[in-house]
């Protein structure tokens, strides 16, 4: 048999392998078409690639695909293929992690065109409800993980100014939150990095045009300090007297970002529409705390402990007789 032949009789055993827990040497002969003595052959050579089959003896004993150190490559027949696509396609929408759009990325990349349609089509019947990330094509985040992956330009129209207007980047990393899904990019016609939502944008398309990856920043970082501070007119310092992880808990991360200041200290930085908002989130917190930044914020906290004592000290008058009482 050629070498062609003996290439798809070999993908053929491992899907017979992966597809039950064990087969005996005369079963695997028998759908394969081929001798004994071809399978062992054939098992030694997806061994020499990394798969760990197993051989047993006597009753009870046959060929078993094993478990190894290493995760070898999947062999998917077409139903599963749309399967797996599928629940991949699902979860990306619906605002699953980065492991989930990393895995969507390779398969899209060897998914035979044959099988597109009907994965887009049934991806397309399912929903979700409940609390989550904002939904978004996942046409779009695998078209800009592509660009990240390859280091191409992308393309894409964003709003600016009430009107959506095109926008040329170098794609860096896709960031999620805990609500959204946003892109780190190079923008080239403002010479700057900058943080876009992915939901926002229409139009989106990967371009040919390599470029060289810029110094960037951390990618996790700057997105989340983007999106708790620097996009309001507010930003403002604390530092919070507990555990990193403690803070970290009360506070979602699209609402602050916390540095840990040593075993039972943190800085909490968090920005809103104004100040008095930022210090009743971090008073309610329940943790003693002190003013970094910025200067007013000292202003701010005397003019909310005045009110706060004021509605205490109404609160502890006991009512006078006849108050409150229509007269006869």
């Amino acid at each position: 048999m050629d070498e062609l032949g003996t290439t798809e009789r070999v993908l053929t055993l491992l899907g017979l392998l992966q597809q039950r827990r064990a087969w005996s040497g005369p079963e695997l002969a028998d759908r394969l078409g081929v001798t004994p003595r071809t399978v062992r052959r054939d098992v030694e050579r997806l061994r020499a690639l990394g798969y760990p089959v197993h051989a047993g003896l006597g009753v009870g004993g046959g060929y078993r695909l094993g478990r190894g150190q290493d995760l070898p490559p999947l062999l998917l027949d077409d139903e599963e293929a749309i399967a797996t696509a599928v629940s991949l396609l699902a979860g990306a929408a619906a605002g699953s992690g980065d492991a989930t759009l990393r895995a969507l990325t390779k398969l899209d990349q060897v998914l035979p065109t044959r099988l597109r349609h009907e994965v887009r089509t049934l991806s397309g019947s399912v929903e979700f409800f409940g609390a989550g990330r904002t939904p978004v094509d996942p046409e779009v985040l695998m078209t800009l993980a592509g660009a990240c992956r390859e280091e191409v330009e992308a393309g894409f129209d964003y709003p600016s100014g009430g009107a959506p207007r095109p926008r040329r980047v170098e794609p860096h990393r896709l960031v999620a939150s805990d609500r959204r899904w946003y892109l780190l990019a190079y923008d080239l016609d403002r010479d700057d990095w900058r943080t876009f939502r992915v939901d926002r944008m229409t139009a989106v398309a990967a371009r040919t045009w390599r470029f060289r990856p810029r110094a960037a920043p951390d990618a996790a970082q700057y997105v989340q300090e983007g999106v708790t501070s620097r996009v309001y007119a507010h930003q403002a310092r604390f530092l919070v007297h507990a555990p990193a992880d403690t803070v970290r808990a009360q506070i979602p991360a699209s609402a602050a970002v916390v540095h840990e200041r040593g075993e039972d200290r943190c800085e909490v930085l968090s920005g809103a529409a104004s100040l008095d908002r930022v210090l009743v989130h971090v008073l309610l917190m329940g943790h003693e705390f002190e003013l970094l930044d910025p200067p007013e914020l000292t202003a701010r906290c005397r003019v909310l402990a005045e009110r706060l004592l004021s509605a205490a000290a109404s609160a502890a008058t006991p009512p006078r007789p006849g108050d409150g009482q229509a007269e006869a």
